[in-house]
Protein backbone atom coordinates (compact mmCIF):
# COMPACT_ATOMS: atom_id res chain seq x y z
CA UNK A 1 0.00 0.00 0.00
CA UNK A 2 1.28 3.52 -0.49
CA UNK A 3 2.53 5.67 2.08
CA UNK A 4 0.28 8.38 3.27
CA UNK A 5 3.17 10.25 5.09
CA UNK A 6 5.72 10.26 2.31
CA UNK A 7 7.22 13.62 1.01
CA UNK A 8 7.35 14.03 -3.02
CA UNK A 9 9.71 16.10 -4.47
CA UNK A 10 7.88 18.53 -7.17
CA UNK A 11 9.45 16.86 -9.78
CA UNK A 12 8.08 13.54 -8.57
CA UNK A 13 4.65 14.87 -9.18
CA UNK A 14 3.66 12.97 -12.12
CA UNK A 15 4.36 9.65 -9.68
CA UNK A 16 2.67 11.10 -6.46
CA UNK A 17 -0.96 11.43 -8.44
CA UNK A 18 -0.70 7.54 -9.26
CA UNK A 19 0.13 6.63 -6.10
CA UNK A 20 -2.74 9.02 -5.08
CA UNK A 21 -4.96 6.82 -7.62
CA UNK A 22 -3.39 3.65 -5.86
CA UNK A 23 -3.84 4.64 -2.78
CA UNK A 24 -7.71 5.62 -3.08
CA UNK A 25 -8.46 2.57 -4.95
CA UNK A 26 -7.02 0.22 -2.02
CA UNK A 27 -8.95 2.27 0.54
CA UNK A 28 -12.23 1.46 -1.35
CA UNK A 29 -11.21 -2.43 -1.94
CA UNK A 30 -10.32 -2.33 1.83
CA UNK A 31 -13.56 -0.91 3.02
CA UNK A 32 -15.94 -3.83 1.84
CA UNK A 33 -16.44 -1.61 -2.26
CA UNK A 34 -14.97 -3.16 -5.71
CA UNK A 35 -12.73 -5.87 -4.89
CA UNK A 36 -13.01 -7.83 -8.16
CA UNK A 37 -10.75 -9.17 -10.58
CA UNK A 38 -11.14 -5.33 -12.64
CA UNK A 39 -9.84 -3.49 -9.55
CA UNK A 40 -7.04 -5.71 -9.01
CA UNK A 41 -6.33 -5.31 -13.08
CA UNK A 42 -6.38 -1.14 -12.58
CA UNK A 43 -4.27 -1.03 -9.38
CA UNK A 44 -1.58 -3.21 -10.91
CA UNK A 45 -1.02 -1.31 -14.34
CA UNK A 46 -1.03 1.66 -12.15
CA UNK A 47 1.91 0.32 -9.78
CA UNK A 48 3.40 -0.72 -13.05
CA UNK A 49 2.71 2.86 -14.80
CA UNK A 50 4.08 4.90 -11.30
CA UNK A 51 7.35 2.23 -11.07
CA UNK A 52 8.15 2.86 -14.51
CA UNK A 53 7.59 6.62 -14.34
CA UNK A 54 9.59 6.34 -11.30
CA UNK A 55 12.07 5.18 -13.17
CA UNK A 56 12.83 7.45 -15.70
CA UNK A 57 12.68 10.08 -13.84
CA UNK A 58 15.56 8.72 -11.61
CA UNK A 59 17.53 7.47 -14.50
CA UNK A 60 17.71 10.94 -15.92
CA UNK A 61 18.07 13.38 -12.96
CA UNK A 62 20.50 16.40 -13.65
CA UNK A 63 22.33 17.56 -10.87
CA UNK A 64 19.80 20.24 -9.38
CA UNK A 65 17.45 17.49 -9.43
CA UNK A 66 20.05 15.54 -7.21
CA UNK A 67 20.64 18.34 -4.92
CA UNK A 68 17.04 18.20 -4.09
CA UNK A 69 17.59 14.13 -3.16
CA UNK A 70 20.58 14.51 -1.58
CA UNK A 71 18.53 17.26 0.79
CA UNK A 72 15.08 14.84 1.08
CA UNK A 73 14.05 14.90 4.87
CA UNK A 74 13.39 10.80 5.12
CA UNK A 75 16.56 10.55 3.56
CA UNK A 76 18.69 7.99 5.92
CA UNK A 77 20.40 9.77 8.58
CA UNK A 78 23.30 9.28 11.00
CA UNK A 79 21.40 7.69 13.79
CA UNK A 80 19.60 5.12 11.09
CA UNK A 81 23.26 3.93 9.74
CA UNK A 82 24.50 3.69 13.11
CA UNK A 83 21.54 1.56 14.41
CA UNK A 84 21.83 -0.80 11.44
CA UNK A 85 25.57 -1.34 11.20
CA UNK A 86 26.85 -0.47 14.71
CA UNK A 87 26.49 -3.12 17.61
CA UNK A 88 27.41 -2.61 20.95
CA UNK A 89 27.63 1.56 20.15
CA UNK A 90 28.81 3.53 23.40
CA UNK A 91 28.72 6.85 22.78
CA UNK A 92 31.41 9.23 23.33
CA UNK A 93 30.56 13.40 24.01
CA UNK A 94 32.16 16.35 24.66
CA UNK A 95 35.56 18.39 23.19
CA UNK A 96 36.68 18.63 26.79
CA UNK A 97 37.37 22.28 25.87
CA UNK A 98 33.89 23.96 25.60
CA UNK A 99 30.69 21.64 25.33
CA UNK A 100 29.13 18.63 23.37
CA UNK A 101 27.76 19.41 19.66
CA UNK A 102 25.44 17.28 18.96
CA UNK A 103 25.75 18.12 15.14
CA UNK A 104 28.64 15.75 15.02
CA UNK A 105 27.72 12.55 17.11
CA UNK A 106 30.30 9.65 17.48
CA UNK A 107 31.75 6.88 19.21
CA UNK A 108 32.69 3.10 19.53
CA UNK A 109 31.06 0.13 17.86
CA UNK A 110 31.51 -3.02 15.99
CA UNK A 111 30.34 -2.54 12.06
CA UNK A 112 29.70 -6.29 11.41
CA UNK A 113 31.95 -7.51 14.06
CA UNK A 114 34.91 -5.04 13.58
CA UNK A 115 35.66 -3.10 16.60
CA UNK A 116 35.50 0.76 14.93
CA UNK A 117 35.40 3.99 15.74
CA UNK A 118 32.37 5.83 13.99
CA UNK A 119 30.72 9.43 13.40
CA UNK A 120 28.81 11.54 11.77
CA UNK A 121 27.28 14.52 11.04
CA UNK A 122 23.50 14.50 12.09
CA UNK A 123 20.71 16.35 10.60
CA UNK A 124 18.02 15.25 12.96
CA UNK A 125 14.34 13.71 11.34
CA UNK A 126 11.72 16.49 12.92
CA UNK A 127 11.48 19.70 13.95
CA UNK A 128 12.55 19.08 17.79
CA UNK A 129 15.61 16.78 16.53
CA UNK A 130 16.81 19.03 13.79
CA UNK A 131 17.03 21.80 16.11
CA UNK A 132 18.92 19.20 18.71
CA UNK A 133 21.62 18.56 16.06
CA UNK A 134 21.54 22.08 14.47
CA UNK A 135 20.62 20.65 11.12
CA UNK A 136 24.05 18.93 11.21
CA UNK A 137 25.69 22.20 11.04
CA UNK A 138 28.85 21.83 13.64
CA UNK A 139 30.37 24.38 15.60
CA UNK A 140 34.16 24.12 16.64
CA UNK A 141 33.44 21.87 19.44
CA UNK A 142 32.11 19.39 17.16
CA UNK A 143 35.28 18.97 15.08
CA UNK A 144 37.44 19.08 18.32
CA UNK A 145 35.22 16.02 19.32
CA UNK A 146 36.00 14.07 16.23
CA UNK A 147 39.78 14.89 16.33
CA UNK A 148 39.53 13.40 20.02
CA UNK A 149 38.14 10.51 18.88
CA UNK A 150 40.59 9.91 15.74
CA UNK A 151 43.32 10.50 18.98
CA UNK A 152 41.09 8.02 20.48
CA UNK A 153 40.97 5.71 17.58
CA UNK A 154 44.50 5.56 16.83
CA UNK A 155 45.81 5.01 20.40
CA UNK A 156 44.02 1.58 20.44
CA UNK A 157 44.57 0.90 16.80
CA UNK A 158 40.73 1.09 15.47
CA UNK A 159 39.60 2.14 12.10
CA UNK A 160 37.57 5.15 11.90
CA UNK A 161 34.51 5.42 9.62
CA UNK A 162 32.88 9.06 9.11
CA UNK A 163 29.46 9.59 7.37
CA UNK A 164 29.43 13.33 5.96
CA UNK A 165 25.83 15.22 5.85
CA UNK A 166 25.66 18.54 6.11
CA UNK A 167 24.67 22.07 4.54
CA UNK A 168 28.42 23.40 5.55
CA UNK A 169 29.66 23.97 9.25
CA UNK A 170 27.93 26.28 11.35
CA UNK A 171 28.39 30.13 10.34
CA UNK A 172 27.69 31.67 13.10
CA UNK A 173 29.38 34.53 15.08
CA UNK A 174 29.87 32.22 18.39
CA UNK A 175 31.23 29.78 16.28
CA UNK A 176 33.44 32.21 14.64
CA UNK A 177 34.83 33.72 18.24
CA UNK A 178 36.03 29.86 19.06
CA UNK A 179 37.91 29.47 16.21
CA UNK A 180 35.90 27.52 13.55
CA UNK A 181 37.89 27.66 10.38
CA UNK A 182 41.11 26.55 13.19
CA UNK A 183 38.84 23.67 14.46
CA UNK A 184 38.00 22.71 10.63
CA UNK A 185 41.95 22.81 9.64
CA UNK A 186 42.52 20.58 13.28
CA UNK A 187 40.32 17.89 12.31
CA UNK A 188 41.39 18.18 8.49
CA UNK A 189 44.81 17.92 9.72
CA UNK A 190 44.02 14.74 12.06
CA UNK A 191 42.39 12.66 9.11
CA UNK A 192 45.52 12.92 7.06
CA UNK A 193 47.97 12.32 9.72
CA UNK A 194 45.73 9.16 11.09
CA UNK A 195 47.87 5.90 11.22
CA UNK A 196 44.76 3.77 11.04
CA UNK A 197 42.57 3.14 8.10
CA UNK A 198 40.03 5.95 7.72
CA UNK A 199 36.67 5.35 5.34
CA UNK A 200 34.27 8.40 4.41
CA UNK A 201 30.62 7.61 3.32
CA UNK A 202 29.10 11.06 1.65
CA UNK A 203 25.38 10.18 2.73
CA UNK A 204 23.56 13.43 1.28
CA UNK A 205 25.41 16.81 1.63
CA UNK A 206 28.86 16.70 1.60
CA UNK A 207 29.42 20.66 2.21
CA UNK A 208 32.53 22.94 2.28
CA UNK A 209 34.84 22.34 4.01
CA UNK A 210 32.54 20.88 7.10
CA UNK A 211 32.44 17.94 4.98
CA UNK A 212 36.43 18.04 4.36
CA UNK A 213 36.79 17.83 7.95
CA UNK A 214 35.60 14.37 8.15
CA UNK A 215 36.07 13.36 4.81
CA UNK A 216 39.79 13.35 4.18
CA UNK A 217 39.99 9.82 4.28
CA UNK A 218 41.88 6.55 2.65
CA UNK A 219 38.93 5.83 1.05
CA UNK A 220 36.19 7.70 0.21
CA UNK A 221 32.31 6.24 -0.86
CA UNK A 222 29.67 8.74 -2.07
CA UNK A 223 25.79 7.25 -2.59
CA UNK A 224 24.65 7.35 -5.86
CA UNK A 225 22.43 10.64 -5.21
CA UNK A 226 24.58 12.65 -2.69
CA UNK A 227 26.02 15.95 -3.59
CA UNK A 228 29.46 17.32 -2.64
CA UNK A 229 30.96 20.65 -3.15
CA UNK A 230 32.76 23.82 -2.04
CA UNK A 231 29.68 26.05 -1.64
CA UNK A 232 25.82 25.04 -1.78
CA UNK A 233 24.47 25.78 -5.33
CA UNK A 234 22.36 28.69 -4.10
CA UNK A 235 25.51 30.63 -2.38
CA UNK A 236 27.59 29.81 -5.49
CA UNK A 237 24.45 31.53 -7.68
CA UNK A 238 24.77 34.68 -5.29
CA UNK A 239 27.76 35.07 -5.75
CA UNK A 240 28.96 34.44 -9.19
CA UNK A 241 25.26 36.01 -10.50
CA UNK A 242 23.68 37.72 -7.22
CA UNK A 243 20.60 35.50 -8.32
CA UNK A 244 19.79 32.44 -6.05
CA UNK A 245 17.16 31.58 -8.90
CA UNK A 246 20.30 30.32 -10.93
CA UNK A 247 20.71 27.82 -8.57
CA UNK A 248 20.16 24.95 -11.23
CA UNK A 249 22.54 26.81 -13.67
CA UNK A 250 25.31 26.56 -10.07
CA UNK A 251 24.58 23.00 -9.40
CA UNK A 252 25.51 22.21 -13.27
CA UNK A 253 28.48 24.02 -13.55
CA UNK A 254 30.20 23.22 -10.39
CA UNK A 255 29.90 18.85 -10.68
CA UNK A 256 28.47 18.17 -7.38
CA UNK A 257 27.00 14.80 -8.38
CA UNK A 258 28.60 11.28 -7.64
CA UNK A 259 28.84 10.52 -11.20
CA UNK A 260 31.09 13.85 -11.88
CA UNK A 261 33.12 13.45 -8.78
CA UNK A 262 34.02 10.09 -9.49
CA UNK A 263 35.49 10.80 -13.11
CA UNK A 264 37.69 13.67 -11.43
CA UNK A 265 38.83 10.79 -8.70
CA UNK A 266 37.53 12.83 -5.92
CA UNK A 267 35.59 10.12 -5.13
CA UNK A 268 36.23 6.63 -5.01
CA UNK A 269 32.97 4.60 -4.95
CA UNK A 270 29.49 5.49 -5.84
CA UNK A 271 27.26 3.54 -3.50
CA UNK A 272 23.92 2.51 -5.37
CA UNK A 273 21.00 3.82 -4.48
CA UNK A 274 17.69 1.92 -4.77
CA UNK A 275 15.10 3.11 -7.75
CA UNK A 276 13.58 6.57 -6.12
CA UNK A 277 16.13 7.29 -4.22
CA UNK A 278 17.67 6.45 -0.49
CA UNK A 279 14.27 7.64 1.15
CA UNK A 280 12.46 5.15 -0.71
CA UNK A 281 13.79 2.05 0.74
CA UNK A 282 16.14 2.98 3.55
CA UNK A 283 16.81 -0.48 4.82
CA UNK A 284 18.57 -1.59 1.94
CA UNK A 285 20.46 1.59 0.98
CA UNK A 286 21.79 1.22 4.44
CA UNK A 287 22.95 -2.45 3.82
CA UNK A 288 24.40 -1.00 0.51
CA UNK A 289 26.48 1.03 2.50
CA UNK A 290 27.24 -1.40 4.85
CA UNK A 291 28.29 -3.66 2.20
CA UNK A 292 30.88 -0.85 0.56
CA UNK A 293 32.01 0.42 3.99
CA UNK A 294 32.93 -3.88 5.05
CA UNK A 295 34.47 -3.92 1.58
CA UNK A 296 37.19 -0.76 1.80
CA UNK A 297 38.20 -1.69 5.17
CA UNK A 298 38.84 -5.49 4.24
CA UNK A 299 41.29 -3.52 1.41
CA UNK A 300 43.16 -1.55 4.03
CA UNK A 301 43.94 -4.58 6.38
CA UNK A 302 47.37 -4.61 7.52
CA UNK A 303 48.72 -1.93 6.09
CA UNK A 304 51.06 -0.01 8.54
CA UNK A 305 50.52 3.12 9.68
CA UNK A 306 53.29 4.71 7.22
CA UNK A 307 51.74 2.81 4.22
CA UNK A 308 48.11 4.53 5.36
CA UNK A 309 49.36 8.11 5.54
CA UNK A 310 51.26 8.00 2.50
CA UNK A 311 48.63 6.70 -0.02
CA UNK A 312 46.13 9.39 1.69
CA UNK A 313 48.59 11.89 1.00
CA UNK A 314 48.94 10.94 -2.40
CA UNK A 315 45.72 10.13 -3.07
CA UNK A 316 44.56 14.08 -2.01
CA UNK A 317 47.38 15.54 -3.98
CA UNK A 318 46.59 13.75 -7.00
CA UNK A 319 43.33 15.39 -7.37
CA UNK A 320 42.91 17.67 -10.29
CA UNK A 321 46.66 16.70 -12.03
CA UNK A 322 46.52 15.09 -15.71
CA UNK A 323 47.37 12.21 -16.53
CA UNK A 324 51.15 13.47 -17.11
CA UNK A 325 51.31 14.47 -13.98
CA UNK A 326 51.13 18.52 -15.40
CA UNK A 327 48.87 20.61 -12.53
Amino acid sequence: MSDPTRTYLDFERPVAELEAKIEELEAIASSGGDDGPDMREEVAKLRAKAADQLAGLYAKLDPWRKTQVARHPDRPHFCDFRKALVEDFEELCGDRRFSEDPAIVGGLGRLRGRPVVVLGHEKGHDTQSRLKHNFGMARPEGYRKAVRLMDLAEKFGLPVVTFVDTAGAYPGVGAEERGQSEAIARSTERCLTLGVPLVSVITGEGGSGGAVALASANTVLMMEHSIYSVISPEGCASILWRDPARSKDAAAAMKITAQDLIGLKIVDKIVPEPVGGAHRAPQQTIQNVGDAVESALAALDGLPPDDLRKRRRDRFLAIGRLENGAG
